[in-house]
């Protein structure tokens, strides 16, 4: 290891360093807002993305011995996951406040989750792969356990940790496989030995404990079963953060393992993320149109989505990866906006406004913040010219290019069903009564984020190429 080995994983490094700042402000700080923690939190992730876009170039590095990569999609997705972050605080400062949840616990745990994402993003080894995600996933546990007086979250948190050190299992049993096969936890090693061991029957078998892992990180049926009880019993601004960048950091991670690592044996991946894409998108789509509650029908609508994302992934090459990663990017970037308003709607009261029914009349008492969910939902339904509608086309038009054709059919037929829940929130809105009177109160920085975030999902509608070019770039890079 030389000085390039840490200057390379600088942002990480200056993460960690933060990261234990904030932690010791927290502890001995007498604010019982916890500003000071919020503002050193914000700082942070501000300095970390100022570090990982501006540090070395954009060349392809390989570093401390191959267990670390910093390349172009490594930096952008960064860079993405950094930014949704700085978002999502201002989102849950309020929120936080209001309901006195120790809210340094949640800046500190949210920054070692972040940590986690962007060791895992840039993992060179699939020893790294595994300590990234579990500095995550323990991280996340945390975080819906947080809210100690609620029955709910404990329990969400418990079955959280119970179903994630399952899938963790099956992940690390994959790797020993793969260790037993080629030799080497490194996943470029892993990738050359598997091209040359002609079809080995074990590398397969591993291959499927592999799979699992990713599905589970992602939310893909029948992988799904934790994400409706979490999204519904953890505080609503933890429920945003798992929502948004780890669906992200979920994308690297089949990329490096899958794509970089396991390529040798992409006809069989393709199979196995054929049928995991077909059952998420319909179990997701169908199911969501019976739920009453909002943070139960985002998470089934989560598992729809990313069955379109793995669309991307099983078409096997450049511009379906490069369709992938849009897909995710805009995929966290309308699911912030959506627990935005739903936040928002939640105010300053103990309860949580999780009932669908309590969106009722919201274009009387806030139009604007009406608005921006109805570019949420209009979004995450895939309605032209938002951004979610060529998140969607991007991945079906290179299903069909890699000769699915039966496949993009189906994701058009649940894109369709998919349409009505998010229409319903839509009538709510705009053609209901209200059931609460006055107006929906925003802070001034919530409502700037929150502007900010409806217009660039409608922007990236109206100008889609901009991103999918430097993903196309990180792609190739």
């Amino acid at each position: 290891m030389n000085m390039i080995d840490y200057i390379g994983a600088l942002p990480e490094i200056l993460l960690l360093a933060l990261l234990c700042v904030v932690l010791l402000v927290g502890v001995f700080s007498t604010d019982e807002d916890q500003n000071a923690a919020y503002w050193l939190a914000q700082f942070a992730l501000l300095a970390v993305f100022v570090a990982n876009t501006n540090i070395g170039a954009r060349t392809r590095l390989v570093l401390f011995d191959g267990m670390y990569i910093r390349d172009s999609m490594a930096i952008v997705l960064k860079d993405f996951i950094l930014a949704f972050a700085i978002i999502g605080l201002v989102y849950a400062r309020d929120y936080l406040r209001a309901r006195r949840i120790v809210s340094a616990e949640f800046y500190v745990l949210a920054l070692m989750a972040i940590l986690g994402m962007m060791v895992l993003v840039s993992a060179g080894s699939l020893l790294t792969v595994y300590l990234g995600l579990e500095l995550l996933s323990l991280s996340l546990y945390a975080m819906v356990a947080m809210h100690r007086n609620s029955a709910a979250a404990s329990e969400a948190a418990m079955k959280y940790f119970v179903v994630g050190a399952l899938a963790s299992g099956l992940l690390l049993y994959g790797i020993s496989m793969l260790y037993g096969i080629t030799g080497s936890v490194d996943i470029g090693i892993v990738r050359n030995a598997l091209a040359g061991s002609g079809g080995n029957p074990l590398a397969t078998y591993a291959l499927v404990f592999i799979v699992a892992g990713v599905a589970f990180k992602l939310g893909a049926v029948p992988f799904h079963m934790w994400i409706p009880d979490v999204y519904e019993g953890a505080p609503t601004a933890v429920t945003m953060f798992i929502a948004t960048a780890p669906k992200i950091t979920a994308f690297a991670m089949a990329m490096r393992l899958l794509v970089d690592g396991l390529q040798p044996l992409a006809l069989d991946w393709q199979v196995m993320l054929t049928w995991l894409a077909v059952g998420s998108m319909l179990l997701g789509n169908i199911v969501a149109i019976v739920q009453s509650n909002i943070k139960r029908m985002l998470a089934y609508s989560t598992i729809a989505h990313m069955g379109f994302l793995l669309l991307g992934v099983l078409s096997a090459n450049t511009g379906g990866y490069a369709g992938a990663m849009f897909y995710a990017i805009v995929y966290a970037l309308m699911t912030l906006g959506a627990f935005g308003v739903v936040m928002l709607v939640a105010g300053e009261g103990s309860a949580e406004a999780d009932r669908i029914l309590d969106f009722k009349g919201l274009a009387q008492r806030s139009p604007w913040f009406a608005l921006v969910m109805l570019i949420m939902m209009f979004s995450l339904a895939g309605v032209p010219p938002f951004a979610g509608f060529w998140a969607k086309w991007f991945v079906i038009k290179e299903v069909i290019a890699a000769g699915y054709v039966w496949l993009a059919g189906l994701a058009v037929l649940s894109s369709i069903i998919g349409a009505y829940y998010y229409l319903q929130v839509i009538r709510m809105m705009y053609f209901e009564q209200p059931e609460y009177i006055g107006e929906v109160h925003a802070s001034g920085d919530m409502e700037i984020a929150l502007s900010a975030n409806g217009v660039a999902v409608l922007l990236l509608g109206v100008m889609p190429g901009l991103l999918m070019a430097v993903c196309i770039a990180a792609m190739r890079g």
